[in-house]
């Protein structure tokens, strides 16, 4: 994972409402229906900072256990050192953290789980990482949410004919390789929900949205400087395209003119 993207805190932090107001409640309640009474454990895949455990910890039913695990362990250290989450019933969950890489996640890592999670994880992995995630998650036999994997679909308001082009190459990039490892890019969660019916287990899904605009400038100033970025990466012929697009995109954004949705599947699995 650490050959992937590095994450700060600050982004994660800036994006954690907009993940939350994404993210399907329709799924989560679902997924507390089939937890039964508590004490549960959760595990968080590529947990970050823990907003997942703090969206979701009020919709479960505890007592909960949460183990967070990231490649990053400052990230984990974050996640373990802020507010603790309550449950359903308002009793405050227990962390612990594991700091390793998913490529090497097996059964014996989840084998007390009521749950596992992630969240914005399934779109920067590999081919054989969602495999090992997946069967993981099935030989625990417990229930499977995630969240917010990227699709490849982005609606800019007001359109421009450039849109097109710029989505296609950044969805190049999701998929690029690094250090010798394939990224998955907007075809993770199909991998992902293929498997498991592949196993034999139920599969549902949700589109969940991230609304970027007026609201909060500041997010959508960053996802669009590095959506952008990332296409201009893959396409270094587009730059000088990219730099008239990159100013009157700016110029929308300094009037509050700008809007942005970007697609998600959100994905409950169960055996």
């Amino acid at each position: 994972m650490s050959e992937i993207i590095e994450v700060s805190s600050d982004w994660l932090a800036l994006r954690e409402p907009e993940d939350a107001r994404a993210r399907s409640r329709r799924l989560a309640l679902a997924t507390a229906r089939r937890l039964g009474s508590g004490p549960i454990v959760i595990h968080d895949l590529g947990s970050g900072t823990g907003s997942m455990m703090r969206w979701l910890a009020p919709l479960l039913p505890g007592p909960q256990t949460w183990v967070l695990h990231d490649w990053n362990a400052d990230l984990v250290e974050h996640a373990a050192e802020g507010v603790v989450p309550l449950d359903h019933e308002r009793r405050a969950v227990t962390v612990r953290t594991r700091t390793g890489e998913l490529a090497q996640l097996g059964s014996d890592d989840l084998e007390d789980a009521s749950l596992v999670t992630a969240s914005a994880l399934l779109d920067v992995l590999t081919a054989e990482e969602v495999r090992a995630v997946v069967q993981s998650c099935v030989d625990a036999g417990c229930p499977a949410l995630f969240s917010l994997s990227v699709t490849g679909e982005v609606r800019l308001d007001p359109r421009d004919p450039r849109d097109d082009v710029f989505q296609a190459a950044f969805n190049e990039h999701q998929e690029r390789r690094v250090g010798g490892r394939r990224l998955l890019g907007p075809s993770g969660v199909a991998l992902a929900h293929g498997l498991f019916l592949e196993a034999g287990w139920n599969v549902r899904s949700a589109a969940t949205f991230w609304r970027l605009g007026d609201h909060d400038p500041r997010l959508l100033e960053q996802w669009f400087d590095g959506w952008l970025e990332a296409a201009l990466e893959q396409r270094a012929d587009l730059q000088v395209e990219g730099a008239g697009y990159r100013a009157l995109r700016w110029s929308q954004l300094r009037r509050g003119a700008l809007s942005a949705v970007v697609v998600h599947t959100d994905l409950l699995a169960w055996p």
